[in-house]
């Protein structure tokens, strides 16, 4: 599945975890605060199906260049839990 701005899935406006101990590592590697990546999500183009399956990739941008941000929606508890963020390329 991709999708476009404007045709994103119910799990899109569910609050948003960013706990995970790996993202907190690889927003200190990436120069990335929490700030930055909530503003990614805001001005996210697209998404795809990722693998393993119940993951998304959002395409995004940040500081000028091509960006993705995986997540991974918790229907349980109805929230978005992001694993990563990466530039392209």
């Amino acid at each position: 599945m991709v999708a476009s701005q404007g045709t994103w899935p119910d799990w899109w406006d569910w609050e948003l975890d960013v706990s995970n101990p790996h993202l907190a590592k690889r927003m200190i590697d990436r120069g990335f605060s929490e700030t930055d990546l909530r503003e990614m999500l805001e001005t996210a183009t697209g998404l795809r199906a990722d693998a393993p399956a119940g993951r998304w990739i959002i395409e995004t941008s940040h500081a000028a260049l091509a960006w993705e941000v995986v997540v991974e929606p918790n229907a349980r508890e109805q929230r978005l839990v992001v694993v990563t963020a990466y530039p392209v390329g």
